[in-house]
């Protein structure tokens, strides 16, 4: 039996909140709702993140039409993160998660002592297979990071707040799950999964569990549209989401 990675069971009902994440989207919601129609997309629209660890670089996606592509909105630079490429394995190695996860907004913590964050959902029913373990695997504010992905800045321009980033990106996920999308899906991959990037790191020790990355990657590049994420016999399998 296919055990699904990317879809969670049910939905959190309502999305946690605090005086801390409604004073961080009160900073930014008015500049970064107007930047999301600038671009010709709506507020509240489906978002697909992508986080990328040799790169240090989160992307969001936002969706153009329902069930259309998703195109490019923005991305901010990876402020921390720990370990080396490849996957986390067992609990206290240090490294960031590598994987295809689902946030739905029970998953969110507006309660963070690193401002903002939102759990991966690590160990998927990938890992949970491979008996790798870990917990609290997060994305989150500051800039400080044992294997999670820290989105705070460190050179702030005038009128900055050092916790911009995780503020959009927890604002852009909050507008999407009240529009009714039931969760946000999040590929955190080692690198850019091209064809010459994989040939140049063919002899790493995990080369083969990139491979199998990179059929997601690829079927998010060839589509425009993050897929459905299953595991079969051992791998991840992909198909229309």
């Amino acid at each position: 039996m296919a055990a699904v990675v990317s879809e969670p069971t049910a939905a959190a009902s309502t999305i946690p909140t605090s005086d801390r994440a409604s004073a961080a989207m009160a900073r930014v919601e008015s500049g970064l709702r107007a930047d999301v129609e600038a671009a010709g997309l709506r507020w509240g629209a489906p978002v697909f993140l992508r986080v990328f660890k040799r790169e240090r670089r989160l992307e969001a996606w936002l969706e153009t039409t329902p069930g259309g592509p998703f195109t490019l909105f923005r991305s901010w630079p990876v402020c921390a993160r720990s370990g080396d490429l490849g996957p986390k394995t067992a609990e206290g190695d240090g490294q960031a998660p590598e994987g295809f996860y689902f946030v739905p907004p029970g998953r969110m913590n507006p309660h963070s002592r690193f401002h903002l964050s939102f759990n991966l959902g690590y160990p998927n029913a990938y890992e949970r297979a491979r008996g790798w373990t870990g917990s609290a695997l997060m994305v989150h504010g500051d800039c400080a990071s044992v294997g999670c992905y820290a989105m705070g800045k460190r050179l702030l321009p005038v009128g900055a707040d050092h916790n911009d980033p995780i503020n959009e990106i927890w604002t852009l996920m909050v507008a999407a799950f009240a529009a009714g999308q039931p969760f946000v899906r999040v590929h955190a991959l080692p690198f850019a999964l091209t064809p010459d990037a994989l040939a140049a790191d063919a002899d790493h020790p995990w080369a083969a569990f990139w491979a199998n990355l990179a059929e997601g990657y690829r079927w998010f590049e060839d589509t425009a549209r993050p897929p459905d994420v299953t595991v079969r016999e051992g791998r991840y399998r992909f198909g229309p989401g």
